[in-house]
């Protein structure tokens, strides 16, 4: 049977010199502990014993796999390979990075009759943790003077960074630590004006092998270290620096805790930038959008299919102009997806089409199905040195780029308008069941095939300004009047108001369809639409005609509206908006969500129908 090493846990402690650096313990206690956030990863209090002592443990996120796998149990034996000893509110606590389960002994009684480890005040005062790592990751350069500590995986320099933290050990509760880390991503300064007064901030994004962690500097500490970030390089972080809870609206970084940068805190560069890892991405596959909540943060990989111009968009809450850029990015599973990045991002974005490009930290928008966003504290990664990018690049080369791909809006009607379920219907069932003419408004979904899109009015000219989207006036050359918002804009921007004759087996209705729908039945934005139009008016024909024989599930809301002071049937998709009145039944039809047909499961639902006849 394997050894169990008695006295360790007291040793690593104490830091005796000679000690087993990588100890044989057993597992006596698993407890999953609630964190600080719903959203937040799993973590685990495990009590480990060396038959003499037994120590409480906070086991890094990096090593959960152990416990999902059923590999670490209680009664089983392991191996300690990483880990880093603290004294915290007068405990005793060894944070674990990394193990090694002895599977093969299985699982034992208790061994011994181990007793807690203790704290003594002096200890608690003056505490030097021990770090082990189980790969030589944790550097020892520096010049901050500390007790060296031990470390079987690399032999201390003449550096006085001894005291190597790993991220995932910091809490409110750690104090005398150095973390080394590369800055993955570094904000633009950002600045606020309020009653209790005025300043700036900046923040980074830090990576160990641990975990990640979020550090922000304000008014003098941005002054300071702004400069001295920069996104790809490694740095040591030593405390006094603040760890807080983290406001997890302003950060999509995996990780409780926050750093905030203090008036002492020690920042320096270092001198070996090797053995940190880069970004670290959790990749979520284009295909796999639909089944991606809405505001979810996510890593995405693609091969850059088109890139937009720079636009400008004013802010609703600081009146001040914006860069957005529009990207298309495709990948092997047949999808495209539309990406846009913001401010300098987007002003100096500079990559060539079809070359591969990694975003980290994108937000999941439904808009049009569905389409992504770059976070300010994500970061954009081209042509990245891993395996992932090599495999797209291949596929691209070797057939790729001549395939069709599928949109984000070929996903159900049910994940297009939310959880509603909206029965199918055709025409006919619509204008019979009078659908829409009670108080209550009704819901369901129809697939029709457009026969003719009207010319006259496929646009309105709206205001720049976020979230306000109201219709705007020429007052003067390159003056454009936006009365809600009370303010002038040197041009609009136009969205789609489409006016759309569709129909089924049944019947026909005409339907209205606003900007997202409008996008995704045209294939482009109602601003390029209109430069067309103002240049080659056969081509906007053209173009319009081409939409023609596609068939669409559209989601759909009907209800009574109030309309010249007379009340009539308003008829609302919730896939592709309409707005047309119907002379006979006085019925007006709004499209607000369209999807494409996914053949699979139009395929499903007939065989579903078939089964339903009992034919053998």
């Amino acid at each position: 049977m394997a050894r169990v090493d008695a006295g360790a846990l007291n040793d690593i402690f104490d830091n005796t010199p000679g000690r087993v650096e990588q100890p044989v313990v057993q597992c006596v206690q698993i407890k999953k502990i609630a964190s600080q956030e719903s959203a937040g990863p799993e973590r685990y209090r495990v009590v480990f014993s060396d038959t003499k002592n037994y120590v409480q443990t906070m086991l890094a996120t990096a090593a959960n796999h152990h416990i999902h796998s059923g590999a670490l149990k209680r009664g089983g034996l392991l191996q300690l390979l990483g880990y880093q000893a603290n004294n915290v509110r007068h405990k005793k606590i060894l944070i674990v990075t990394d193990l090694k389960c002895l599977d093969e002994y299985g699982e034992l009684k208790k061994l011994g009759d181990p007793k807690p480890l203790e704290v003594n005040p002096e200890e608690d005062s003056e505490s030097h943790p021990t770090t082990i790592t189980s790969n030589a990751f944790y550097g020892n350069n520096s010049s901050q003077h500390q007790q060296p500590m031990a470390s079987h995986a690399k032999t201390p320099t003449s550096s006085d960074h001894a005291n190597i933290y790993p991220i995932e050990g910091l809490s409110p509760y750690s104090h005398k630590w150095t973390i080394k880390a590369r800055c993955t991503n570094k904000s633009d300064i950002r600045t606020w004006h309020n009653r209790n007064g005025e300043g700036k901030l900046f923040s980074v994004n830090l990576l160990d092998e641990s975990g990640e962690i979020r550090a922000t500097g304000f008014n003098d500490q941005c002054d300071q270290l702004y400069d001295l970030f920069q996104e790809g390089s490694v740095y040591y972080i030593t405390s006094p620096c603040k760890v807080q809870i983290a406001k997890k609206q302003f950060s999509n970084i995996n990780n409780d805790y926050e750093l905030t940068f203090e008036r002492e805190t020690r920042v320096e560069k270092a001198e070996d930038q090797q053995d940190v890892p880069q970004v670290k991405f959790h990749f979520t596959r284009i295909s796999e959008l639909a089944s991606v909540e809405k505001d979810n943060t996510i890593d995405v990989i693609g091969i850059l299919r088109d890139v937009g111009e720079t636009s400008q968009i004013i802010s609703k809450t600081t009146s001040k102009p914006y860069d957005k850029r529009e990207l298309t990015l495709v990948d092997q599973t047949g999808f495209s997806v539309r990406l846009t990045v913001w401010g300098k991002t987007a002003s100096s974005f500079d990559v060539p089409p079809e070359s591969v490009v990694a975003f980290k930290g994108v937000k999941v928008s439904d808009f049009g199905g569905r389409s992504l966003s770059l976070l300010s504290s994500g970061s954009m990664t081209a042509n990245p040195d891993i395996q992932e990018a090599y495999k797209l690049k291949g596929w691209y080369s070797n057939g790729g780029q001549s395939e069709n791909f599928s949109t984000h809006a070929n996903v159900t009607s049910t994940v297009i308008g939310g959880t509603r379920s909206d029965p199918f219907k055709t025409i006919i069932e619509v204008k019979d069941e009078q659908l829409g003419m009670s108080e209550n408004a009704d819901w369901f979904s129809v697939k029709a095939s457009i026969q003719h899109i009207k010319q006259a009015s496929f646009c309105y000219p709206s205001c720049l300004t976020e979230g306000c989207n109201k219709k705007v006036v020429e007052i003067d050359p390159g003056q454009w009047r936006c009365e809600r918002c009370d303010k002038n804009h040197p041009k609009p921007e136009y969205r789609y108001i489409l006016s759309v004759n569709v129909s089924d087996h049944t019947g026909q209705l005409w339907l209205s369809c606003f900007d997202d729908t409008g996008r995704q039945l045209i294939g482009m934005t109602a601003d390029q639409l209109m430069e067309i139009k103002e240049t080659n008016v056969k081509k906007l024909a053209d173009i319009l005609s081409d939409a023609n024989c596609r068939t669409w599930n559209f989601k759909c809301k009907a209800k009574m509206d109030v309309f010249q002071e007379e009340q009539r049937q308003v008829l609302s998709l919730v896939a592709a908006k309409s707005s047309y009145t119907d002379e006979i039944h006085r019925v007006r039809y709004q499209v607000q969500a369209a999807s494409a047909l996914n053949l699979v499961a139009e395929s499903e639902k007939l065989i579903a129908l078939i089964k339903q006849y009992n034919i053998d």
